[in-house]
């Protein structure tokens, strides 16, 4: 049974609702979730029930919080951890295909040498070597040597192989390796391999320093590094899949590092790319992209761009259709006005692995338009926007003003993982319902809400922390006409107030109000008696104010002892909702 992402359900504030929903986001795999024209499914899998009692989970510490970093990491071996390898078409796996006529071109300087084969015609102009195999099957171009003023350019109706053996070619007025074939392109990496185009192409439509016209698939155990001066770095007209054991750098400072137009897919290897242009984007998909491994360290310096109509900040990644993590390490930053670490204008399943991510920017403004800078910010234009934690660990950190930490334009559902946010502005917000199911969660809003649902917050399961800023910054926020539904699960919340009213249904899980203080760092526990009911560890971030408090097996109209580091006091529970709110305050702004 499939569910699509889209389904909705007109029935709230119910027991059954609740189950519903939290069934309909439960389902996660690593297979491609979306067909080639239409992106409406969610990942394929088997339907989970969960309970509507929900499950704790154990606090994660979160001391690195506001001192992890991003940095471009050549040396670091590439992690080991992963999931199956994933690609569109099984004939995209260089494994399943045979290419035994082989192509020899050697570059020498100003000139280029080759050994051709049958099948295969080769025209030369000092080092530029243009390649054409027809319908010649089984091709491989084995690229050698190198070159300050040359180019290849391979065109061909049958797939081929470009195997990059130790080569460098540099091309001031285009193009350095152009592949037109619109068949499937298998680059094969050994030794150390250079790739770069100049600063004043004499080709009006030069669209990269590697420009490939069909799928570009990526294997091999050497290097790759491409520097796109004038346009992109590395641009596919199709789709993108890297391969496990790759090394590729990819910078631009003119455009974007690495750009596909019908997908990107990541298996492996050790990807850096960066970015300097002013609202350039350091991996830039116009469909879907899916990471399953490797590591992938992005990092986008530009600054805010008017374009378009519209306000546009610079991102380390952005799709314009759906973002899914299985497995690997992410690392994202983005320094400019504007910034988004993490920009995905469908969806996002984060299912495993490791996403780090940071922005260090502030708004960006143009007349009366802006760009807030996000950290991860899933959705459009109140469209869309469906996320979807299930697994993993994502970190986030947001340094300028009005820097949200993840943002969804729609659903936003936390089943499982480790998430850990600290934002200038709100660490987790919602414009829909939110459901936090399952999974360690930390949120700290240091300048506003820590987490903020514009609409329903269903609280099911999972241990979750949420610090806001005080003053009407709330640790747990909803909207004014919206409910806080909590039937399981540990929650410790602090802020200035508790700016949401409670929805005391039959199955509600009683919760408590006092107020305190609470250093970084330090444990909270919520006990009766002897027996510890939720445990919590702080942010490395001091805070006082209100606090709610709830955890499974407190129960309404008895009294626990609430455990603020070294300082102790009795608490009473209740279910009972309020129309002002939970602490008797007016709804939360937004």
């Amino acid at each position: 049974m499939i569910i699509t992402p889209f389904t909705k359900s007109v029935m709230k504030n119910t027991k059954l609702s609740i189950l519903m929903i939290a069934t309909l986001f439960a389902a996660c795999t690593a297979d491609d979730p979306f067909s080639d024209t239409e992106y409406t499914t969610s990942p394929e899998g088997t339907v989970v029930e969960v309970p509507t009692s929900g499950t704790a989970a154990s606090a994660v510490s979160s001391t690195d919080l506001s001192t992890f970093s991003v940095a471009i990491d050549k040396t670091t071996a590439e992690p080991t951890t992963t999931v199956a390898a994933y690609y569109p078409d099984a004939e995209d796996d260089i494994a399943n295909n045979t290419f035994e006529t082989q192509v020899n071109i050697v570059f020498n300087g100003t000139t280029a040498t080759y050994e051709a084969a049958s099948g295969v015609t080769i025209t030369t102009n000092g080092s530029h070597v243009v390649a054409n195999h027809g319908d010649t099957k089984g091709v491989c171009y084995v690229v050698s040597g190198q070159t300050a003023n040359g180019s290849l350019t391979i065109v061909g109706e049958k797939k081929y192989e470009v195997l990059l053996s130790s080569a460098t070619i540099t091309n001031a007025d285009s193009t350095a390796l152009n592949l037109l074939s619109k068949k499937r392109a298998y680059v094969v990496l050994d030794g150390t391999n250079s790739l770069a185009d100049g600063t004043a192409s004499k080709a009006s439509d030069q669209k990269a320093a590697l420009y490939c016209k069909g799928k570009l698939l990526f294997s091999g155990s050497g290097s790759l590094s491409v520097y796109g001066n004038y346009n992109n770095a590395i641009h596919s007209a199709d789709y993108i899949v890297v391969g496990s054991g790759t090394k590729i750098y990819a910078t631009s400072t003119a455009n974007h590092g690495i750009k596909a137009n019908d997908g990107i897919y990541i298996n492996g290897g050790i990807l850096n790319v960066e970015v300097s242009a002013a609202g350039a984007k350091g991996i830039n998909c116009e469909s879907n992209i899916q990471i399953n491994g490797g590591r992938t360290t992005v990092i986008a310096t530009g600054g805010g761009v008017y374009e378009d109509g519209e306000a546009k900040g610079a991102a380390a990644v952005k799709c314009d259709s759906t973002f899914t993590m299985n497995g690997g390490e992410l690392c994202l930053k983005a320094t400019g006005s504007g910034g988004k670490a993490l920009k995905a204008d469908w969806e996002a399943y984060i299912n495993g692995g490791t996403i780090l991510a940071i922005t260090e920017g502030s708004q960006y403004r143009y007349s009366n338009d802006t760009a807030s800078p996000k950290g991860m910010k899933i959705g459009t234009k109140g469209e869309h926007g469906l996320l979807n934690i299930s697994g993993g660990t994502v970190k986030v950190r947001t340094g300028g003003s009005n820097g949200e930490g993840i943002e969804s334009k729609g659903t936003l559902t936390v089943s499982g993982g480790v998430v850990q946010v600290s934002a200038y502005d709100d660490a987790i917000n919602s414009a829909g319902d939110m459901y936090i199911m399952g999974g360690s969660i930390v949120a700290v809003g240091r300048s506003n809400d820590g987490i903020d649902s514009n609409s329903n917050m269903y609280i099911t399961g999972g241990n979750t922390v949420a610090l806001g800023a005080g003053g009407a910054e709330s640790g747990v926020d909803t909207s004014e006409q919206s409910r806080l539904y909590i039937t399981g699960g540990e929650v410790f919340g602090i802020g200035g107030r508790v700016d949401a009213t409670y929805a005391a249904t039959t199955d509600a899980q009683a919760y408590a109000q006092t107020s305190g203080s609470v250093s970084a760092n330090q444990t909270v526990t919520v006990a009766s008696g002897s027996t510890v009911l939720g445990t919590f560890i702080m942010p490395p971030y001091s805070t006082s104010g209100n606090i709610l408090v709830s955890a499974t097996g407190m129960t309404s109209g008895n009294s626990y002892t609430l455990t603020l580091g070294s300082q102790t006091k009795s608490v009473s529970a209740t279910t009972s909702g309020s129309s002002g709110g939970m602490g008797g305050t007016p709804g939360g702004r937004h």
